[in-house]
């Protein structure tokens, strides 16, 4: 059966989802250092080590969640499917096995079923920024609510 869509609007400013594996927070802290100027356009939110990481090494404003294995991961899945988040960098470690995956999947599969996109290295999140989409309005087709 399909799932009937409907539109979103997503303004120009957008809120961006920051998370990352403790073996990518330098990767990730080296990318929003380069793209810090680009950044500060947009409101970031962030999961607890990743967010004070950011805001500590760049001075960019990140509302801190919990902890990804403490429920962080969970309160940005929510956040999307309440249409509050508008783009996930999540730098995950393929390579590293974490106790709290099933929190990560569903992250995951939360970001793909309401639509939003989701970068999840330095090169996607790069392909991410340059978008011509970034900084302006977009519409975005998400799940209806009417069943």
């Amino acid at each position: 059966m399909a799932i009937s869509e409907v539109e979103m609007a997503v303004p120009a400013k957008k809120t961006i989802a920051l998370v990352a594996h403790d073996n990518m927070k330098d990767e990730l802290l080296e990318w929003v250092s380069a793209h810090k100027d680009e950044l500060a356009h947009h409101t970031l939110i962030g999961t607890g080590t990743t967010g004070r990481l950011v805001n500590e090494q760049t001075g960019l404003a990140v509302e801190r969640l919990r902890s990804g294995p403490l429920g962080g991961d969970q309160q940005i899945g929510a956040r999307i499917s309440e249409g509050e988040v508008d783009v996930l960098l999540f730098f995950w470690d393929p390579l590293e096995p974490q106790p709290h995956d099933p929190d990560i999947k569903a992250l995951l599969r939360i970001a793909v079923v309401w639509n939003i996109p989701v970068a999840c290295n330095r090169a996607s999140a790069d392909f991410i920024m340059s978008s011509p989409h970034m900084n302006i309005a977009y519409v975005r087709r998400v799940p209806s609510h009417d069943r």
